[in-house]
């Protein structure tokens, strides 16, 4: 069921989103940019988190798809699905622009920011992109060029950490982003002796997230990871010590299977503006919803949390037992 406010909105605001101002064939917002508004700091709160039901992502290709449902629920759309936005997306190589004609089709008030309009032609080093890019390259391209008929803003510009942290704790925005998951994932690896995998860098990996909380003190953003609840960790092979492996497992078990995780602005700037993302991302205007769905503490499930974590004690015990093995071949 469409809420009512997207309702009144098709049928008595949606002209006045297209309206061309004079001497410009761009279509454009009739309302400013959020960035222009400049919100008097002394008045924003110093911790947010708006609440956003967390959904794991089913396949390796649907992140972004995931993370569209998430915000369609938390603006009202409360059964949407991965499976009903896939019907809608007809492809499995989703780009951000196919996320904001999602949000588009419903009736979603969102601004669209990139510092590339169109495919980078220059991703095509990148193993992550190679397969795909050549198919993607006119089917993308024709996606921007339509944007502006489908009323879809496309704002060419980077938007940096303090705009993205002053929006949320207006309690008025979230945000889709597109990050490199590796540098992502380093997040929660810093403060542990892991030098060999540290150094071992991987290649870009995109990935899609949900950014929903800020807290001033920490700077640190609160995001929904759509596949923080599955198994995609990298381990090390090597480990200077046994015990530095089961302080990476102890770690590893206190973060996974986190619907509602943490990261230091530095980190999240680091995995949003890393070469392959284009800094692209899709900032939503939550604010009808949120005197309903703000809140502190967010509640987690615990089941899902206890049959993860027994789920990677096996899977860790085996590393354990794969790595004595190799160490002392003659105990066997």
């Amino acid at each position: 069921m469409w809420p009512i406010y997207l309702l009144f909105n098709k049928f008595s605001g949606a002209k006045e989103k297209t309206v061309q101002r004079s001497g410009r064939s761009k279509l454009r917002l009739i309302r400013p940019l959020p960035f222009i508004q400049s919100p008097t700091h002394r008045f924003l709160s110093r911790s947010v988190s708006i609440q956003v039901q967390h959904i794991n992502q089913l396949h390796s290709w649907d992140c972004g798809l995931a993370c569209v449902a998430m915000v369609l629920r938390t603006i009202g759309f409360s059964n949407c699905t991965i499976g009903e936005l896939e019907e809608l997306c007809c492809t499995r190589s989703i780009w951000t622009v196919d996320l904001a004609y999602l949000l588009q089709k419903y009736s979603a008030d969102f601004y669209y920011f990139t510092v590339t309009l169109g495919a980078n032609p220059n991703f095509n080093v990148e193993s992550f992109y190679k397969e795909q890019l050549p198919t993607d390259l006119l089917r993308v391209n024709m996606l921007f060029q339509k944007a502006r008929e489908a009323g879809i803003d496309v704002e060419c510009r980077s938007v940096s950490a303090e705009e993205i942290s002053l929006l949320i704790l207006s309690r008025n925005y979230i945000a889709i982003a597109l990050v490199d998951q590796c540098k992502l994932s380093h997040s929660w690896l810093e403060d542990l002796y892991v030098s060999s995998f540290c150094s071992n860098k991987p290649g870009y990996t995109g990935h899609y997230v949900v950014i929903c909380g800020y807290d001033s003190d920490t700077d640190t953003f609160e995001i929904r990871d759509p596949a923080s609840s599955q198994f995609v960790i990298f381990f090390p092979y090597f480990f200077p010590t046994l015990h530095d492996m089961f302080e990476l497992c102890n770690k590893t078990l206190k973060m996974f299977s986190r619907e509602h995780e943490r990261v230091s602005s530095r980190c999240l700037e680091e995995a949003r503006k890393a070469f392959g993302t284009d800094e692209d991302l899709l900032l939503v205007n939550a604010s009808v919803c949120s005197v309903f769905y703000y809140h502190i503490n967010p509640v987690k499930s615990h089941k899902k949390q206890g049959v993860a974590r027994m789920c990677l004690t096996l899977v860790l015990t085996s590393l354990v037992q794969i790595r004595l093995t190799e160490e002392n071949p003659n105990n066997l």
